[in-house]
């Protein structure tokens, strides 16, 4: 036994074997597509009936959002329904104005039906907004009116009805690289633009100003540090190449820090300068929806302003996820805190087995420490696993311990002496298990991320989110079930998490709206790079989400490791990185999946991605002549399919 004292976290687990949650969804909700005055009158606290116009050629998504833009209270209803006769008597009673579309009475009745069940999932009539707000049928109007909702809404005041009356053409909220990128491309389009963005602190106090996740605390610093631990690896490998060191050499994590900090503050100030070019307003305040148009603004002082806009996007991205367990907020930290951490973590947990888990990980290891990773179940979930697990057991040949199946179930910050225990008695995990808790000097939580979207008043206009995920549904133009509104970036449902992505996204809706452009984001064969030690490329499908699509026996898998020239010098990691593809056997043998393990893996990915865009084909891969000698050839000369079960090592050059 040895003992050794300083302050840390003690960090308690459950022990027991953690079983997958099952993951659920909903179904995307679609919206319509274009603004039409309607031209028709209501009566006062009255009902108002109409017919069809026969020469009326619009679709049925057209002619709903013109009854709403039109109508403070909207009812779409048929003649013969007694739930429909209350819905009206109510607002009568209440003494509303209101307009009613019979729909018994319309020829096109199938397809304004249809339109309503895409904005609004409810096929049942009579269907009623309000400002625009789908409340529902009978049932849930008049629960809304005993709340007192109902009249909240109807209170509601929707200002500045005229587009020229708006305070702005378009009103962003988040000012990161999507929203940004949308802000400054309509502002090329003569539009009137203003973007809000406020950075809520971390439970530690950190905070950061304009550019998002990407720039303050995520790919950009990310990417920083990952080089500062490959350098650290070059160092080693450089005295194999003949290089003499004079002296040791160490790491000094306060000139990291601060260098990265001098790189990431020198791009805010360009972006800060974008704006004023484009002309483009930024104001530091945390923006909430108090109207169908209208936006409070309360910067850091508290004090609130409001503007209205005729067009809002909502890019306001996620936040690092805690565990809601005693000491989580109090003694952890996560990536928004890390990168501008004033001295080495030192001694870490990182908790959590995402790519921002095992990314931190692995260049914290890279810089000396000790790290180890507590996972719950898989690495990775939603990347291909083969991948996943090739880079685990890398992460783990180079030093990162993981402790698998185990989640915290309490970290607490105190005095504890480092107890040493044998493998027996701890039962494979020696030196960090005892008695059911392990100490460090610092944890770092990376287990998921939330979208922001709960407080900033989505329920008072109607924006529909994924109750359990705060996720935005969206159709196929980033239109949320609410006209007017759209959102970029993370926040969506069911769309990669990726700042590239988010700036694609961002940069053609303004196109749509104001240039008369029709191409829309495509949300596949998106390539990313998840850096870890052993970067890790990829494009397309993996290899579990092919066989679901195309059956296992429509699809053939080639393969080899590799041994970059620049490795074997130092003889490291020889046959370490790996190489990938996935094709479609009844399509020519299209390329769908694209995966590869090894360093500079984005540089590659991103070439590949350009052709896999294109529809590239196995056939086509063969008859490409390799540049030699370089990672990427390998990807011209896959021969053995992962069915044959052939060897895939490979030697010389």
């Amino acid at each position: 036994m040895g003992n050794s004292v300083c302050k840390g976290k003690t960090v308690f687990m459950d022990t027991t074997r953690i079983k997958s949650l099952q993951n659920s969804s909903t179904g995307v909700i679609k919206a319509g597509e274009h603004k039409i005055k309607s031209h028709l009158s209501t009566e006062s606290q009255g009902l108002s009936c109409f017919t069809q116009d026969h020469s009326d050629q619009r679709d049925g998504r057209e002619i709903v959002q013109g009854f709403l833009g039109q109508n403070k209270v909207m009812i779409f209803s048929v003649t013969s329904c007694q739930l429909s006769a209350q819905v009206k008597e109510l607002f009568r009673s209440m003494k509303v104005s209101f307009c009613v579309l019979e729909l018994d009475q319309r020829e096109d009745r199938q397809e304004i039906q249809q339109a309503l069940w895409e904005l609004t999932e409810q096929r049942e009539l009579p269907s009623v907004f309000v400002n625009r707000q789908h409340i529902g049928d009978w049932e849930k109007t008049s629960q809304a009116h005993r709340e007192g909702r109902l009249q909240a809404l109807l209170d509601m005041q929707e200002v500045n009805l005229s587009p020229d009356l708006y305070d702005y053409d378009l009103l962003v909220i988040g000012g990161g690289s999507g929203g940004l990128a949308a802000a400054k491309e309509a502002a090329t389009y003569g539009k009137k633009v203003v973007v809000l963005d406020y950075v809520t602190p971390t439970p530690k106090g950190t905070t950061w100003g304009l550019g998002g996740t990407c720039v303050n605390v995520g790919c950009i610093p990310k990417k920083l540090m990952h080089q500062a631990a490959i350098l650290g690896q070059a160092i080693r490998d450089s005295q194999r190449y003949g290089w003499e060191l004079q002296e040791k050499v160490s790491h000094n994590w306060r000139n990291m820090r601060q260098a990265v900090q001098d790189h990431i503050g020198s791009l805010r100030f360009g972006y800060s300068k974008a704006l004023r070019d484009s002309k483009v307003t930024y104001m530091n305040a945390y923006g909430e929806f108090v109207g169908p148009h209208q936006i409070k603004a309360t910067n850091s002082k508290g004090k609130e302003t409001f503007y209205t806009a005729a067009t809002f996007i909502i890019a306001t991205g996620e936040r690092p996820r805690y565990l809601g367990i005693p000491g989580d907020k109090e003694y952890c930290i996560t990536s928004d805190d890390l990168f501008s951490l004033p001295q080495s973590p030192g001694r870490t947990l990182v908790v959590g087995a995402s790519y921002v888990a095992l990314e931190c990980a692995g260049f914290l290891a890279g810089l000396g420490l000790d790290i180890s990773v507590m996972v719950r179940s898989i690495l990775l979930r939603g990347f291909d696993q083969h991948m996943a697990n090739k880079i685990g057991e890398h992460m783990e040949q180079h030093g990162v311990t993981f402790i698998r199946q185990f989640v915290p179930t309490k970290v607490r910050d105190e005095y504890h002496p480092y107890i040493f225990r044998s493998s027996e008695e701890t039962v494979g995990v020696e030196l960090l298990v005892y008695s059911s808790f392990v100490w460090f000097l610092q944890v770092l939580l990376a287990v998921g991320r939330d979208a922001c979207t709960r407080t900033i008043g989505l329920d008072t206009v109607g924006v529909k989110i994924n109750v359990k995920t705060g996720k935005i549904p969206v159709n196929e133009e980033e239109q949320t079930n609410v006209p007017h509104i759209y959102a970029i970036g993370d926040v969506l449902e069911g769309k990669l998490e990726l700042t590239p992505v988010a700036i694609q996204a961002g940069r053609l809706l303004a196109r749509r709206l104001y240039a008369e452009h029709s191409t829309k984001c495509d949300y596949t064969n998106i390539p990313t790079t998840v850096f870890t030690p052993l970067e890790y490329g990829a494009c397309g499908l993996s290899e579990e989400d092919s066989i679901q699509k195309y059956g296992e026996d429509n699809i053939e898998v080639y393969h080899s490791n590799f041994w970059p020239l620049e490795w074997t010098v130092p003889a490291r990691d020889n046959n370490t990185c790996y190489a990938k593809i996935i094709c479609y056997k009844q399509d020519s043998e299209r390329v769908v999946g694209f995966h590869v393990l090894g360093p500079n893996a984005g540089e590659m990915t991103q070439g590949f991605a350009a052709a896999m865009k294109c529809g590239m084909t196995k056939e086509q891969l063969d008859n490409t002549i390799g540049i030699h000698p370089v990672c990427a050839e390998v990807f011209t000369t896959l021969s053995v399919t992962k069915r044959s079960g052939g060897d895939i090592a490979k030697g010389g050059c």
